[in-house]
């Protein structure tokens, strides 16, 4: 944030598991520069919850002040609130960022920056309007070898890039995850065009310094919900895994009562709102899709050929970059296999692919110039969350920068950079409904 050295006071929104990541933060190694003084959620559980972790790092803090969600405003100035953390359910983030930018603070938000666009337009002109910041918490910017890649292209390694080819794949412990949440109802995250992709979108638009035109795309659901479950015989007789015989033994299913996380935030939460974290990925319901294949061309020129599989049997992804002088191959295996039937009980409550032992996986980032033999470019691997990016985001977010100590990869995303991420998830979505391509500009002028 600003470079000035008196003391914030911070506010989060949403207190989910992805709060986590910065609840921690703000009570440890950033509490010398920022004060956590408010939890707002619709739970008060879990809010609870984050307090008790609080307390039990030992460090004598007080609770932070809970509030309900009809209670934001109350909290803003109650609390004398300058910095807002928005990690709640992803069609509400504009709700959150809009008004804490109208009480005069400034905004951190959870990817996606939001759902559609006109809740993108909302939160622009608020922006606009009060003069605050808003920063987007896109991780992967900061992650080292993403960032070397940003590197490579920019020092013109390979010349002008002219195509891109990304795939993505999740697979069947962290992919099915999206398919148990909220998130399986396209209303509240914009499908995994918004919600996950968004994080590709916007390494590209970073990677090329550019911005989609045309996005053409295709996608449906294959793999998940009901009817495909019926077809392929994978369909289990259950709405949610706890307390049901028929879940026992599915591959497919998560058992909340088997991690502390888990059971703290959700299952033992579920008595006030009803939410129920474990849901079945063949059961009704299921809106989002599972197999996205997109096409894009940029303002640069160049285009991406991207595609997103949510039933892989392993994790990570190939980039490959076409330039005028060569080409640049990044290859990253977070996990090389899923194992059947393991039980949730580990630390986090997020389930990526990434893992220990026999399932992890290597990145491998390749230079092939004209002429050339193919050379590694060596890049040490990140500590923490989605290969260091986590630890860097946080410092970029919340740590002091040196004086003149901008940081030169332009790693900090913005309102803008938010809007320009989501809208080719956005017009992916329109173009799986009318088969035709999308003009970004007319869905969303930035």
């Amino acid at each position: 944030m600003s470079p000035d050295t008196a003391r914030r006071r911070c506010a989060v929104v949403g207190l989910g598991a992805r709060a986590q990541l910065f609840t921690e933060a703000l009570t440890g190694p950033y509490a010398d520069r920022i004060d956590l003084v408010g939890f707002c959620d619709v739970n008060a559980h879990r809010m609870a919850v984050h307090n008790e972790w609080i307390a039990a790092s030992g460090d004598g803090r007080p609770a932070v002040p809970a509030y309900g969600a009809g209670e934001f405003e109350e909290m803003l100035r109650r609390e004398r609130v300058d910095l807002v953390v928005v990690c709640t359910v992803d069609r509400t983030h504009d709700h959150y960022i809009v008004r804490a930018l109208e009480a005069g603070c400034d905004v951190v938000t959870e990817k996606p920056m939001t759902t559609d666009a006109e809740r993108a337009r909302r939160i622009l002109d608020a922006r606009r309007r009060t003069g605050r910041q808003v920063r987007v918490a896109f991780n992967y910017r900061y992650n080292p070898v993403h960032a070397a890649v940003r590197e490579t292209l920019a020092a013109g390694r390979i010349g002008e890039v002219g195509s891109v080819h990304f795939e993505w794949l999740l697979d069947l412990r962290h992919g099915a995850d999206y398919f148990r949440r909220w998130h399986r109802d396209k209303a509240n995250s914009g499908g995994l065009m918004v919600h996950k992709a968004t994080h590709h979108f916007d390494l590209v638009n970073w990677w090329l310094d550019s911005e989609p035109e045309t996005v053409f795309a295709q996608g449906g659901r294959f793999f998940y919900g009901d009817e495909a479950g019926r077809r392929r015989g994978l369909a289990r007789d259950y709405a949610r895994a706890h307390g049901s015989p028929a879940a026992a033994d599915d591959p497919f299913a998560v058992h909340l009562a088997d991690s502390p996380v888990l059971s703290a935030l959700y299952l033992d939460a579920e008595a006030e709102d009803g939410y129920h974290r474990d849901q079945n990925v063949f059961g009704p319901g299921v809106t989002i899709e599972d197999d996205m294949a997109v096409l894009v061309r940029y303002v640069s020129g160049a285009t991406l050929t991207y595609h997103l599989t949510a039933y892989a049997p392993w994790e990570g992804y190939r980039i490959s970059f076409n330039g005028s002088e060569g080409r640049l191959e990044l290859l990253v295996e977070e996990s090389t296999w899923a194992r059947p039937r393991i039980r949730t009980h580990g630390a986090s409550a997020v389930m990526h692919g990434a893992a220990v032992g026999d399932e992890a996986g290597r990145t491998e980032l390749l230079l092939r110039r004209f002429w050339e033999e193919p050379r590694e470019v060596r890049v040490a691997t990140g500590e923490g969350g989605h290969g260091g990016g986590d630890v860097r985001m946080l410092e970029d977010l919340f740590g002091q920068r040196e004086p003149g100590g901008a940081d030169a990869l332009g790693r900090a995303a913005d309102a803008t950079d938010g809007a320009r991420s989501l809208v080719t998830g956005l017009a992916a979505n329109q173009s799986f409904v009318t088969g035709l391509p999308v003009r970004a500009q007319d869905l969303l002028d930035i």
